[in-house]
């Protein structure tokens, strides 16, 4: 039985966790470098631990001193959060060897699913479609232009154990593919220990859709119907909205039967996400399956009315599932928007010192974040420093709403992307729910540069 959490995280997910945790009487356990020794998640939970320097390979990446703390405090169970370690299959698997309970899906699983070309393999087994591309890793320049020239540009050349878009590049010819695939490598090598490559075709005006799946062990497995996610930057997420504005019921539907499908196929438990590109005729392929919480997940969580954290919880208690698909039901509209400290036309990050942190406050507004007044931006990890969630029960009321809401947003002393954001939700493109990944470069980018 769960009585006491480690969270291996830090920032705005911490603090989150840390409020469920509360909310059922768990007591929980911050970790922390030298960087964050004053955020708020860290006096939030019970106790807490300083892990060491700013580093991420010395701190929130350091299996090793995690598991140390974890087993000095006497916790029951490991919450990894997103990113870091939530998806190392190692690390999971050093839990279980430990006796820590990890919060997540097994670590076979994770290892599957973190290979993006494993993933493939598995999905296509399972009957779900995928995109044209290839079946095995490239290691060569010249296997790559061959693979490439069968499957026909544009290409979009990914890590296979990438993620957040590191790694990945678009490309239309061979030229391009000969300069992108040895940088791209050994970026991938760099950040995720693993430089192996592969292709896919590059699908035009597609949109970023997925399902959000909870499973238990019993074989148990609900969705919780689609969140839209193509407003990106870099291949990074920057606003997301649930439901899609596009999709129909009748794919809602199908997709999410793949979704349930997939994760029975995996054995899958806890929560994971199935992510989709769907193009202009709603056809949808498998895009990769990532086995942890999202960031976005608040706005499945304010459209059904569920914890998803209490419900990782409680699966990872051993628990059978108390959700039947047929009584799950959408409830209004919720946008997801992202607040990054980065310059709103280059998107180079912007760490420094805020003075003044001011957040939105109002019915139907919520705010994630570990920022306060007098705050230290370092240039340690992710720029994201803040998420602004609103609901509305149409999706024009919540476009409304979190218009107005990040006008009232202040942060002092860096820039950040809220003029983007600003500028995205209130162009009528956005409005008319033309979502679709090229948004940014195509409207949004444009329109700021002349």
């Amino acid at each position: 039985m769960i009585e006491k959490i480690l969270i291996a995280n830090r920032g705005e997910i911490a603090s989150r966790i840390i409020r469920t945790c509360k909310k059922l009487k768990l007591r929980t356990v911050a970790v922390y470098s030298e960087a964050d020794q004053y955020a708020p998640f860290v006096s939030m939970a019970d106790e807490n631990y300083l892990l060491g320097p700013s580093r991420v390979n010395e701190s929130y990446l350091n299996a090793d001193k995690i598991i140390e703390v974890a087993k000095k405090a006497e916790v029951d169970a490991v919450h990894p959060g997103y990113g870091f370690l939530s998806e190392n299959a190692t690390f999971a698997k050093k839990c279980f060897t430990e006796g820590l309970i990890f919060i997540g899906p097994s670590s076979n699983v994770i290892e599957m699913m973190g290979s993006k070309i494993a993933s493939r393999k598995a999905m296509q087994e399972a009957g779900i479609p995928v995109i044209p591309g290839t079946d095995e890793a490239v290691a060569t320049e010249e296997e790559a232009i061959q693979a490439a020239q069968k499957i026909g540009y544009p290409i979009m050349l990914k890590a296979s154990s990438g993620g957040g878009g590191i790694g990945m590049q678009v490309v239309y010819s061979d030229e391009e593919l000969g300069k992108a695939f040895e940088s791209n490598s050994k970026r991938a090598q760099m950040f995720f220990g693993d430089g192996a490559m592969f292709l896919e075709k590059k699908l035009e005006n597609t949109r970023h859709i997925e399902m959000q799946v909870l499973a238990d062990q019993f074989g148990n497995v609900v969705h919780l119907f689609e969140r839209e996610c193509s407003i990106q930057r870099r291949n990074q997420k920057v606003i997301e909205e649930a439901p899609s504005p596009f999709i129909s019921q009748k794919t809602r539907a199908a997709m999410g039967e793949a979704a349930v499908n997939a994760a029975k196929a995996l054995s899958y438990r806890n929560a994971g996400t199935i992510e989709f590109l769907v193009d202009e005729q709603e056809e949808f392929y498998f895009l990769e399956m990532n086995t942890r919480i999202q960031v976005e997940h608040p706005v499945t969580e304010e459209i059904t009315g569920l914890d998803i954290v209490e419900q990782q919880i409680s699966i990872a208690n051993g628990r059978k599932l108390n959700i039947n698909q047929d009584a799950l039901e959408m409830k209004g509209h919720a946008i997801e928007a992202r607040i990054y400290a980065e310059d709103p036309v280059t998107f180079f990050p912007s760490p420094g010192h805020i003075d003044t942190f001011t957040i939105p406050l109002g019915e139907n507004i919520r705010n994630e974040t570990s920022v306060t007044n007098n705050y230290d931006v370092t240039p340690f990890y992710d720029p994201m420093i803040a998420k602004l969630i609103v609901k509305g029960k149409t999706r024009n009321e919540a476009i409304f709403l979190i218009e107005d809401a990040l006008q009232a947003y202040c942060v002092d002393g860096i820039k950040t992307n809220i003029p983007m954001l600003i500028k995205i939700v209130g162009s009528k493109q956005y409005k008319a729910g033309n979502t679709t990944t090229s948004f940014v470069d195509k409207y949004y980018l444009p329109a700021v540069k002349n």
